[in-house]
């Protein structure tokens, strides 16, 4: 069953299996107060993590509000982000996704593949660096240079201060989640995330009748989980596509709420809490009669970390490990040449 509108409601909400409560994840404790020496002692602070247990827990998906990235600066990026797609064809080729510069740049209508289907979908990925022979042979199909485009011109600039503001939030947030586990503050540093790969990847959702019909398929992304730890979605204000799946396996809309972000968690979240979180099934799909975008930035762990239950979340859920060790970079690289044309 597919819910048929938007969630009705301009509250601030989390979207849960079940309903939808009037809650609200204001992380700006969080953002201002994780790094203070004093903060396991802050009461606003505390709050946050209880939430963002509940959260995780409950769903895998939120909204997330005073998170200190200015509303500007997320609708700038979707600016830029429809100038591009808005380029002839021609244009848009000229940073062109090959596996010879590391599956980076841009991806034509139908070229990304999710369960064996092409998404009705153009994008632009881009990757964290990655230097030549740092993870000996883990990481070769990825390595490869980040394509910008001539146009628009303030693109590149933007997009690599976007991208390091999204990083630096992911971070704390990643702290407080790992205190909802019960860990430490710095659970997810060293070998675990303390050098964090990223992906951030623009996408375009054309309007269905824009496609020519042998072309067309339902879905503008098809159902999934991310990859990695952490998820931030900043998509376009008006327009509901972003389907979430319930409990009840009822798709449920995360309604665009002007200045949040909605975040999810991924897979490597749930083999190091040893299921105690769990990343959800999400789709998209482009029903309306405009063109969209999501710019959605993934936040994950080490290229090369070896994830795996952690010992605090495994006493917490038996004392036996669910899941087995996944290396990231191998499960990464085995997702993303199972979802691309070549």
């Amino acid at each position: 069953m597919q819910v048929s509108a938007c969630f009705p409601s301009e509250r601030w909400v989390v979207v849960w299996f079940v309903t939808v409560f009037d809650v609200g994840v204001d992380i700006s404790p969080l953002v201002e107060k994780i790094d203070d020496p004093n903060m396991a002692n802050d009461k606003d602070l505390l709050q946050v993590v209880r939430l963002l247990d509940d959260a995780c827990r409950e769903a895998g998906f939120f909204y997330v509000k005073g998170h200190g990235i200015a509303e500007p600066l997320m609708k700038e990026v979707r600016d830029v982000t429809h100038k591009f797609f808005q380029l002839p064809y021609e244009e848009k080729l000229k940073i062109k996704m090959t596996p010879q510069n590391g599956y980076r740049g841009y991806q034509r209508l139908g070229e990304n593949i999710t369960n064996g289907k092409p998404d009705m979908q153009e994008a632009i990925d881009y990757y964290a660096p990655i230097e030549p022979g740092k993870y000996g042979d883990l990481a070769t199909p990825m390595e490869g240079t980040n394509l910008w485009p001539k146009y628009p011109s303030n693109f590149d600039a933007l997009l690599k201060n976007y991208i390091s503001l999204l990083r630096d939030l992911s971070r704390k947030i990643m702290q407080g989640i790992a205190l909802a586990l019960g860990g430490p503050v710095d659970a997810f540093e060293g070998r675990t995330a303390g050098d964090p790969f990223w992906v951030c990847r623009l996408i375009g959702y054309p309007v269905s009748t824009d496609i020519l019909e042998e072309h067309r398929t339902d879905t503008g992304c098809g159902a999934h989980t991310d990859y990695g730890l952490l998820t931030l979605v900043n998509q376009d204000d008006d327009i509901c596509a972003l389907e979430v799946k319930n409990q009840s396996g009822e798709w449920i809309y995360a309604k665009p709420i002007p200045g949040t972000f909605v975040c999810n968690i991924g897979d490597m979240l749930k083999v190091w809490s040893n299921g105690i979180y769990q990343p959800t099934l999400h789709r998209v799909v482009n029903n309306s009669p405009r063109y969209r975008v999501s710019v959605a930035f993934f936040y994950e762990s080490n290229f090369d970390a070896a994830i795996e239950p952690v010992e605090f979340c495994r006493e917490r859920t038996g004392g036996v490990a669910k899941y087995e060790k996944v290396v990231y970079g191998e499960h990464l690289i085995k997702k993303v040449l199972n979802n691309f044309i070549k």
